[in-house]
């Protein structure tokens, strides 16, 4: 595997995506620090630094010790607060000496809604009539806001720690990654112009809002009511600018339809107390997204919008004061048959060949390399026009177990043969262009100088393959 690595680095000669580390530095979550876990990560940190890479590392995705969900019920407790400084402290003397920039946790905005909403995600938390599964315990009106605000307060603890003992000796930054739509009107009706303002202070501002000014957006605190946590005086000094860049995962836009009626029942989650409807369009039709179906849009051929994340960064600029951005994820899925859009099931019964890929398919992945040039064109116009945006990172460099759909849909610039016990990689068309424009090679529009290295390139692995496969036969004879 480390060989692999070294030569798929030296292949495509690109910044590693953010590093995430597992929220297990301790046996069983507590006790002694596990020594296994600390020289994992120091192998790791140290080879990717061998090779000129930076590493940026986020500290929690998605996934906490279950003896601290089973304790107290993890982020529904202001103990995790704790806990997580505990743990990031260990992270900080363990590793801080080589890695420059951390991420404390990684879209908690959507991990919040998503997780303790709709049940999508560990730990598929939710309550009737929300959620896209029967959960087994859960309440979707209340537990979003508590988590995301437990979760600012560990962020905050978690900076204030990092800038007293760590920054100042170690010079690294710290900082907070959102995901964040392209937040568009679904029409020009000053309705739906004053929806799509909602949604945005509902989907960043909840996040961003306490970071840059201490407390949440005006219009969550009256849609939300006492539902929505309140920070004391000192813990609105504790969120407030905690933070040295704010990280930026982006894919699609996302158009908004005002929907009033939402805020008309008693009980509403999220997504009601927007006050807006989701529209996916999708070709040339346009279909309304339930809050059942929220999350599905990630896994369809959404359209190539690349003016979407230039506004996302050009909000950051005039709404919260410029501040330094990376743009943590970015990127084209393939999927599977199976994932795709229709206006009865939301999924589609067709796909494009350019973007949807079988598992054993094509690795001519045309749509990812347009969509990456555009989107990678749109960020370079934001930082002409004065966004503060310090670095750029394609998801992923490799097609890995993606939390929603799994093996299904594949991100990666790299394509892993999951039919091959090895579980052998192969460069994707977009891993070539890529490299070229790292490179400062010419990457035009028709990608045709790319493709003919490309199938250059297919040619002698489709004879290294055959070569390798003939000689597992034979040997198994």
């Amino acid at each position: 595997m480390l060989l692999f690595f070294k030569l798929m680095l030296c292949i495509l000669i690109l910044c590693f995506p953010p590093l995430l580390l597992s929220f297990c530095p301790r046996e069983g979550g507590r006790g002694a620090v596990n020594p296994k876990g600390v020289q994992y990560y120091n192998n790791l940190i140290n080879e990717l630094i061998s090779h000129g890479i930076q590493p940026q590392v986020s500290l929690y995705n998605y996934d906490h010790p279950q003896v601290l969900e089973d304790e107290y019920g993890g982020w529904l407790s202001r103990r995790m607060v704790g806990d997580f400084r505990d743990y990031a402290e260990v992270c900080f003397r363990e590793f801080g000496d080589r890695v420059g920039h951390w991420t404390t946790v990684n879209e908690p905005n959507i991990f919040a809604s998503g997780s303790y909403g709709q049940g999508l995600g560990p730990p598929h938390r939710c309550s009737p009539p929300f959620g896209v599964t029967t959960c087994a315990q859960g309440n979707s009106t209340t537990e979003p806001y508590l988590v995301l605000h437990n979760i600012l307060l560990a962020h905050g603890s978690t900076v204030e720690l990092y800038r007293e003992n760590y920054q100042r000796k170690q010079g690294g930054l710290i900082g907070l990654t959102l995901f964040a739509f392209g937040v568009v009107p679904y029409t020009n009706s000053a309705a739906d112009v004053a929806a799509a303002k909602r949604a945005k202070d509902f989907f960043i501002g909840w996040a961003v809002n306490p970071l840059v000014f201490g407390d949440y957006p005006e219009v969550m605190k009256r849609n939300v009511g006492s539902r929505l946590p309140s920070f004391t005086s000192g813990e609105s000094k504790l969120v407030k600018g905690a933070f040295d860049f704010l990280g930026v995962i982006h894919y699609m836009e996302m158009p908004m339809k005002d929907n009033p009626e939402s805020l008309d029942s008693e009980l509403r989650d999220f997504y009601a107390d927007v006050g807006a409807q989701m529209m996916v369009s999708l070709d040339s039709y346009t279909h309304g997204v339930s809050p059942s179906i929220t999350y599905n849009f990630l896994l369809v051929n959404f359209p190539v919008k690349p003016g979407a994340l230039r506004e996302v960064l050009e909000d950051f600029r005039t709404l919260y004061g410029n501040p330094p951005l990376y743009v943590h994820e970015n990127g084209k899925p393939k999927q599977s048959p199976s994932y795709l859009f229709s206006p009865r099931t939301g999924f589609a019964n067709r796909f494009d060949a350019g973007q949807v890929e079988r598992r054993n398919g094509s690795l001519k992945d045309t749509g990812r390399v347009e969509y990456l040039h555009r989107y990678i064109g749109a960020v370079l116009d934001a930082i002409r026009d004065g966004c503060n945006v310090r670095g750029y990172f394609v998801w992923s460099l490799m097609d890995v177990l993606e939390l929603l759909g799994g093996f299904q849909t594949g991100y990666g610039l790299y394509y892993v043969d999951l039919d091959d016990p090895d579980l052998t990689r192969y460069p994707k068309l977009s891993a070539h262009w890529f490299s070229r424009f790292l490179n400062g090679a010419s990457v035009g529009p028709d990608y045709s100088n790319v493709i003919v290295e490309f199938e250059l390139a297919v040619a002698d692995l489709s004879h290294l393959i055959t070569h390798v496969r003939r000689r597992r036969q034979h040997s198994s004879h």
